[in-house]
């Protein structure tokens, strides 16, 4: 049975799920989103502890609120409006403690999901160097614009999902999307330039 849920799209697994309870479609759509919501949120809140935190909240608030899911949207959109919200969370809580680090220390590496393409160590080196540059000149982006850039750039969503998880219209995700490149652009200039 389990073989033949594998099959099924997202929509059908929740489905699933609700319907008749089914763990193994759950552990699917967990296994499907728990990478791409680990990078989405570590992206966000730039902390691998919290970010682990995050993830792991998403997904039980996922199974108990089952429920609560309408077959309308689709479940990514749905998923990741859980996930934005829970990081969007934690930001207003680390500024209400007044601690906000952006600058991040050796041991915030973003988390390696795993890779079936070989890269010489080289190469993963140069794109490791990249990835953290790129992080913290992101984790320096307004949280507004921060997170419809990583939705866009990163999870490769479109402009309508983006609206459906931030609750926007798509032209107020448009502009934000351009002037969040603009601050990142402008930020990863004056890196490189340093």
């Amino acid at each position: 049975m389990i073989n033949d849920l594998d099959k099924l799209k997202d929509e059908d697994l929740i489905k699933e799920f609700q319907d008749n309870n089914t763990i193994q479609a759950y552990e699917i759509l967990v296994k499907r989103y728990k990478d791409p919501l680990t990078n989405f949120v570590f992206r966000f809140v730039g902390d691998r502890d919290a970010c682990t935190d995050i993830v792991q909240d998403t997904m039980i608030k996922f199974y108990l609120n089952k429920d609560s899911y309408k077959s309308f949207a689709k479940f990514s959109t749905w998923i990741y409006t859980i996930a934005g919200n829970l990081a969007k969370n934690e930001l207003k809580r680390r500024r209400r403690r007044s601690f906000i680090s952006v600058s991040g220390d050796d041991d915030e590496r973003t988390p390696q999901i795993e890779d079936k393409m070989y890269i010489s160590p080289e190469r993963a080196a140069d794109n490791s160097i990249k990835s953290d540059i790129v992080q913290k000149a992101l984790l320096k982006v307004k949280p507004v614009y921060r997170e419809v850039v990583i939705l866009r750039d990163i999870e490769n969503l479109s402009y309508e999902e983006i609206a459906e998880i931030t609750e926007l219209s798509i032209g107020t995700v448009k502009s934000r999307i351009n002037r969040g490149r603009t601050q990142l652009q402008k930020l990863l200039k004056k890196i490189y330039h340093e």
